[in-house]
């Protein structure tokens, strides 16, 4: 795996741990600050066929929604 991938992979994993965090710490601000750097590094990752699925360093639910998708927004950037 390359750098850029792998750099991208962990945007996308920090993202989400950064939405779980203020999700949890229902701090408004924060969560869409962090949806919109999720949003972001998704979309990157996507643009350049990388899997933005965080993989098994995230922990169990951490950064899902309650259907076990990710907490994006609905429309596209």
């Amino acid at each position: 795996m390359g750098g850029f991938t792998e750099a991208v992979q962990e945007r996308v994993r920090a993202a989400r741990a950064a939405l779980a965090a203020a999700l949890e710490a229902d701090d408004a601000y924060q969560v869409a600050v962090a949806q919109d750097e999720l949003d972001d590094a998704v979309r990157i990752a996507r643009a350049h066929g990388i899997d933005d699925d965080p993989g098994p360093e995230l922990g169990a639910g951490e950064g899902t929604g309650t259907d076990g998708g990710t907490a994006t927004s609905t429309g596209e950037r």
